[in-house]
């Protein structure tokens, strides 16, 4: 048995992110572990090639703690980063590349990272001023630097030993104030990966995972590790469209794969998909909001397989609520339960509290969903307050959801204690769209508030009150507040729609009241969050 083999057994229980593709390199080398577009990586290869990356960093002067940015869209690079990180106890921080330079920035100088990799189509989201941060040594590039960069390293396994709650990934989520939170994810809560992948979600050596979320989301890298934990074969899609996904379920007979109930509409309605061979595929994964009767009732027809629902937050690294294929059946006389998210996975204790009395309610009545579980995150980067607000001192972890629970022990999201805004599965929180809009001169009130979406689920819309006495040419449109908000925002968080009104409602004490907003736009929906 090779070193690196030995090592797996010696930790056991101490498990690190890199572990499963160093064993069944030693056990199954040739098997194929990584596709992108045309090219495929046997373990062998990909363990190797963690392995330069683990050298070229050390030989960097990157050591166990340190953070390691990378900025792109998917590409298996992701994956040889983010193990070779883990061989050496580096930290993997993904950056989003639907940010904008300032958002980037923001987050670079919170990272901190000792060294950056990024893709030519990305590199005008990394300004100067992020990389003028202290502690970068290295900025390099991932089409013309990478290559000749691995080449000059060692080709051997480092078995840098580190302990469980040593932090492996950053991934970074909007804060109420607007302000981002690095979301610290241990070796023992990605260690779960391992039964989400057999228990949950199905997974055999010979299955193929088709892998389309980005990597920058923990619906990416952290799902994406459910195929290489059972030694099987992980598709990976640079861009999540449904001609890709179609094309890929054929060709590689792609077995699992996970999206969001817009994704699965959009492959419904992809040309050419009435004959499309996808018989392979035997469960479907979604996320991020309940499916509908009617997609639901589509989608077993066109595509056959079973479906399964996750519930789950960067936070808690991913799936911690699973509804089975068992439940949905929409013809049983369990078809209400579609409308819930399922039952906590058995690893996972998950409770609903008053969340001003710190105390669970009783079964039916809608509180505040707590869980506590070794998959909860170490806490944010550098913020003790809000990881204070978070993570309490026995443990739980509170998810800012509201939910209830039935006598059958099924979860119902029903609303968000916070107000933020689940599009298309990214997070968006109105804190930080207001904070920008404030900033356009003939604005002097803001409220954004999420309303429905066929295809997202919600969608963020302002409500705007305008500076008294401005003078016509000084009246913008709601396009013009809409431009203005895109120059300093992601596309996605900016909003949809901007009502003009001539007041927003508060409470006694100035809070404006956004419920009383989104009233109006909620009617007749049973569930409001993802």
């Amino acid at each position: 048995m090779t070193d690196a083999a030995t090592a797996v057994d010696a930790r056991q229980t101490n498990w690190i992110l890199a572990d499963p593709v160093r064993r069944h390199a030693a056990e199954r080398p040739e098997s194929p572990a990584l596709t992108f577009g045309s090219n495929t990586l046997t373990y062998a290869q990909l363990d190797a090639r963690a392995s330069r990356v683990a050298n070229a960093l050390r030989l960097l002067g990157v050591g166990a703690g340190d953070r390691v940015a990378l900025l792109s869209k998917n590409r298996p690079e992701f994956f040889e980063v983010m193990f070779g990180c883990s061989k050496i106890g580096a930290v993997m921080a993904g950056l989003n590349w639907r940010l904008a330079p300032a958002e980037i920035t923001a987050i670079v100088r919170d990272a901190e990272p000792t060294v950056i990799l990024v893709a030519d189509e990305q590199r005008a989201l990394l300004t100067d001023e992020a990389c003028e941060v202290a502690s970068i040594i290295a900025v390099k590039s991932l089409d013309t630097e990478y290559e000749p960069w691995l080449a000059g390293a060692s080709i051997g396994d480092p078995c840098v030993t580190v302990g469980d709650d040593a932090v492996v990934l950053l991934l970074y989520t909007s804060g109420t104030t607007g302000l981002p939170k690095g979301v610290e994810l241990t070796n023992r809560g990605m260690s779960f990966s391992r039964q989400l992948a057999n228990d949950v979600w199905e997974f055999r050596p010979d299955s193929v995972n088709l892998v389309g979320m980005p990597m920058f989301h923990i619906g990416g890298c952290g799902y994406g590790m459910a195929a290489f934990v059972s030694g099987g074969h992980t598709v990976l899609l640079r861009d999540l469209d449904a001609a890709s996904i179609v094309e890929a379920i054929q060709l590689h007979r792609v077995t699992n794969a996970f999206f969001v109930p817009a994704v699965i509409q959009s492959i419904l309605q992809a040309p050419g998909i009435a004959e499309a061979d996808l018989s392979s595929l035997e469960l479907l994964c979604y996320g991020a909001s309940p499916i509908g009767d009617a997609v639901l009732r589509n989608a077993i027809a066109v595509l056959g397989c079973g479906f399964t629902q996750a519930y789950g937050m960067t936070e808690t690294s991913g799936t911690i609520v699973s509804l089975p294929r068992s439940d949905h059946d929409p013809d049983s006389d369990r078809a209400h339960l579609l409308r819930s998210c399922g039952k906590a996975v058995p690893w996972v204790e998950l409770k609903i509290f008053d969340p001003a009395l710190g105390a669970p309610v009783p079964v039916g009545e809608v509180g505040e969903v707590w869980v506590r579980s070794d998959m909860n995150m170490k806490g944010y980067r550098a913020k003790p307050d809000e990881t204070a607000a978070t993570l309490t001192a026995g443990g739980w972890l509170r998810t800012g959801d509201a939910a209830y629970v039935d006598d059958d022990g099924y979860i119902f999201l029903f609303d968000r204690y916070k107000d933020m805004i689940v599009s298309g599965a990214e997070n968006i929180y109105p804190a930080e769209v207001e904070n920008v809009m404030y900033g356009h001169p003939a604005v002097a009130e803001v409220a954004v508030i999420g309303v429905p979406h066929d295809r997202w689920g919600e969608t963020p819309m302002a409500m705007v009150v305008l500076k008294a006495g401005l003078m016509s040419d000084a009246i913008p449109t709601a396009d013009d507040l809409l431009q203005f908000t895109r120059q300093s925002l992601a596309r996605y968080k900016c909003p949809t729609a901007i009502e003009f009104v001539g007041e927003l409602p508060r409470n006694a004490s100035g809070k404006i009241l956004k419920k009383e907003l989104r009233a109006p736009y909620w009617l007749g929906r049973d569930r409001r969050i993802s």
